[in-house]
């Protein structure tokens, strides 16, 4: 599969997540060409306020002895936290979906070596903007009310 299909697959996650009235964050872990894990943002459903999509992914794909070899799929760019779970781990590649609704830290994450592989897909743009137009109160509470985290 091809990295805008492995977005795809994020962007399921993502849709689901939006659908259940959370924010449409979703993401997939990728190694060796498949799928081992997924996640969405959760923060609202489950009232955790560290449930991103990306940190919900690294939970359900459990201890892995070595990240390294792992690419990380995400709709959004990621926040300053997520950022550094992927650095803590030692995810080498993410590919993200858009940071046009969201910047997030993908300079940074390119700081500490890093591959990022930005691809613009107009699905996770026009999700996340409907997302944020309908609830905004939502996504600035997501992000501390800052939108540079």
């Amino acid at each position: 599969m091809s990295d805008i299909e492995f977005v795809r697959e994020a962007y399921q996650q993502a849709l689901e997540g939006y659908e259940q009235g959370g924010a449409p964050i979703g993401a997939v872990m990728v190694r060796d060409g498949k799928v081992i894990a997924r996640g969405r943002n959760k923060r609202v459903q489950e009232g955790d306020p560290v449930m991103h999509g990306e940190t919900d992914c690294l939970r359900n794909a459990g201890i892995i002895d070595d990240y390294s070899d792992i690419t990380l799929y995400t709709t959004l760019s990621p926040c300053m936290m997520c950022t550094g779970a992927i650095i803590h781990f030692g995810i080498k590649r993410v590919v993200v979906g858009e940071d046009v609704n969201f910047s997030g830290n993908i300079d940074f994450l390119r700081q500490y070596g890093v591959e990022v592989v930005l691809v613009d897909d107009d699905q996770c743009k026009q999700l996340m903007a409907r997302f944020i137009r309908e609830k905004p109160e939502i996504w600035y509470e997501d992000i501390a009310g800052n939108e540079t985290v």
